[in-house]
């Protein structure tokens, strides 16, 4: 009876956990491993009716072709720059506006937090008219500079709130217990507060990252030259009027997920502190 009893509660985890996480991981997955596919098989391969699963004559020329005849190499480069770029304004500013909201009592500190997190509630399509006539007022169409501010004005007001979340997981105590010892407010937030907070700022990091890696609407509107694309940019104008390599466009997908994926793999224990860390808070 007891061996029967086991039996039915391990067939009901399967069931209720097992089951619909392998569906969800296949439902997500698959399309991943059908571009990676596609991506080492010829167009003959391609265009045929019966797909194979897998690139019976696997080729690399792809990725050869995206890379140095469609571009994607200075594409990757530009993205690099404006993903990095990003990341460093957005980790520094919300380090200081985290901590000043954490630990700070001013006027108007709730006022600022609704308006922080109304900012994720407006959508982005709304902005580009405006971001469009005063970059070119500027004279920042077709530049980095552009991408970066915009990135991290989308960026800033939810980070801020992320990182005041994770500081006030930080006890006063030790801030204070520096300060005793002789330390500046530099030196307590360099030597104190940012190791403690190498979670947060990872958490931080990845999700800035991930966007301005991945943002394709407000790219291709502040930029008009090809030499100035970023990769979601180049993949768009891969895809033609009348014709589309799909070899080659599977390829330019593969080229820009690995980057994320390498990211995720490396600090995904960061990011899950760092995401608790902020809910504690």
């Amino acid at each position: 009876m007891k061996s029967l009893f086991n039996n039915l509660k391990l067939n009901n985890k399967f069931v209720l956990l097992y089951l619909p996480i392998t569906l969800m991981l296949f439902w997500t997955l698959f399309p991943i491993y059908w571009i990676i596919n596609t991506s080492f098989k010829n167009n003959g391969d391609i265009l045929q009716k019966s797909q194979d699963y897998f690139p019976v004559n696997p080729t690399t020329a792809n990725f050869v072709a995206a890379w140095d005849n469609v571009g994607f190499g200075v594409y990757f480069k530009n993205s690099t720059i404006v993903g990095v770029s990003t990341v460093l304004v957005v980790v520094a500013l919300s380090i200081l506006a985290g901590y000043a909201i954490s630990r700070y009592k001013f006027k108007g500190k709730a006022l600022t937090l609704v308006l922080f997190l109304a900012t994720q509630f407006i959508p982005r399509n709304m902005l580009i008219i405006p971001m469009f006539t005063l970059f070119k007022t500027m004279g920042l169409i077709n530049s980095p500079l552009a991408l970066v501010l915009t990135y991290s004005a989308v960026e800033i007001p939810f980070t801020a709130v992320l990182m005041s979340g994770f500081v006030s997981n930080v006890p006063k105590e030790l801030e204070e217990a520096a300060e005793i010892d002789g330390c500046s407010k530099f030196q307590v937030m360099r030597y104190v507060m940012l190791p403690l907070l190498l979670p947060g700022i990872s958490a931080t990091a990845i999700f800035t990252f991930i966007y301005a890696w991945n943002e394709f609407l407000i790219a291709l509107m502040l930029n008009t030259q090809q030499s100035r694309f970023t990769l979601p940019v180049g993949l768009n104008f891969l895809i033609g009027e009348n014709t589309v390599n799909y070899g080659v466009l599977a390829a330019g997908g593969v080229i820009v997920l690995i980057p994320s994926i390498l990211l995720f793999a490396y600090a995904q224990k960061h990011l899950i502190s760092g995401m608790s860390g902020a809910v504690k808070g």
